[in-house]
């Protein structure tokens, strides 16, 4: 399968990723307004785009570049999964020039993911460290 990587997304891949959204249980309740700005306000963005330009894969980086990173959003399209492609998008993270000092990286995922996620040395295991979440109540999303 021929791809490639991208930094930034078109319009009509943008679009394309809102369907990727549409069909994840998690993502599901994107709009189009919203993932412009999640874009916008994303400090890396990687896109595998196929022969046609098609977005076929996507994640997005938040970082401040020296110490932290988190990864958001590793989706492949479902009509190309089960090619590998998601560790393709997991290398170019793990890869990228900008993140290669950074202290540590973290990602959220569901339990039955662990493993894929501990073959790039993620774990789940910190010693003193748990992530907390805080829903914010006035979001309409």
């Amino acid at each position: 399968m021929t791809y490639r990587i991208v930094s930034q997304l078109t319009e009509n891949q943008i679009s394309e990723l809102l369907d990727l959204y549409k069909n994840e249980f998690w993502s599901n309740q994107r709009t189009l307004e919203d993932v412009v700005r999640m874009l916008a306000a994303s400090d890396i963005i990687i896109g595998l785009v196929d022969e046609n330009e098609n977005l076929i894969g996507f994640t997005r980086v938040l970082t401040d570049f020296v110490y932290r990173a988190i990864i958001f959003d590793v989706i492949i399209k479902p009509t190309h999964r089960n090619m590998k492609l998601g560790s393709k998008l997991m290398d170019a993270v793990i890869n990228h020039p900008q993140l290669k000092s950074i202290e540590w990286i973290a990602l959220c995922c569901l339990p039955e993911m662990i493993p894929y996620y501990q073959r790039w040395g993620f774990t789940s295991e910190l010693v003193k460290m748990q992530l907390m979440f805080r829903i914010n109540q006035n979001n309409d999303n």
